[in-house]
């Protein structure tokens, strides 16, 4: 029966990262989109570079950090469809230029990447399986399950609605910090702003 059950999770899990992959294909059909990869650059570590790029990028306000972030995507898409991304590390770095994607494709296709670095042994995969997951429900409008995501509200910095069902205990085996320390960030944040 465990068999069984695990064989047909993995069957769930390739038809739902191939279904995610194939509503992000449709966005980046235009060769723009491309970045080029090193020649001598092997994939693991243009994996990493990417990831460490968009991380890097996410505090920019630069114009055109937008289009960067969407090559960034459009060359995790490729690596993945030519077969390079396969270990724990490479899914995770994946997940990562993913998470900082536009839409709710793009944090499924995170979490998936996410899910397959935690299946393969990375832990600190967890937490963008919920902050993925915090983000697709923010954006189709439903409340956020962790409280990864600080969102405006009224001109103000807030959590936004959260599932009354999840506690801190659930966020703990996530990596997520209680609610509690969550609304403490989101008020230093608010603090901050103000005070700028």
């Amino acid at each position: 029966m465990r068999c069984h059950i695990a064989a047909r999770n993995c069957a769930v899990y390739a038809l739902y990262n191939r279904r995610a992959i194939i509503m992000v294909r449709h966005f980046y059909k235009n060769r723009e989109d491309r970045v080029e990869p090193s020649e001598l650059e092997e994939p693991s570590k243009e994996l990493a570079r990417l990831a460490e790029e968009q991380l890097n990028d996410a505090d920019s306000d630069s114009d055109d950090r937008r289009t960067r972030g969407r090559k960034r995507r459009t060359r995790v898409l490729e690596l993945y469809n030519q077969g390079y991304i396969d270990t724990s590390i490479d899914h995770y770095h994946a997940a990562l230029v993913m998470l900082y994607g536009d839409d709710v494709s793009h944090f499924e296709l995170a979490r998936s990447f996410a899910r397959r670095s935690v299946d393969l042994g990375s832990h600190r995969a967890w937490s963008i399986i919920a902050a993925a997951w915090d983000r697709a429900l923010i954006q189709r409008g439903k409340p956020q399950r962790f409280g990864t995501q600080f969102v405006r509200e009224q001109g103000r910095w807030t959590l936004g609605r959260i599932d009354p069902k999840v506690r801190d205990a659930e966020r703990a085996l996530y990596g997520v910090p209680p609610l509690w320390v969550q609304e403490q960030a989101v008020e230093r944040l608010q603090r901050r702003e103000e005070r700028e």
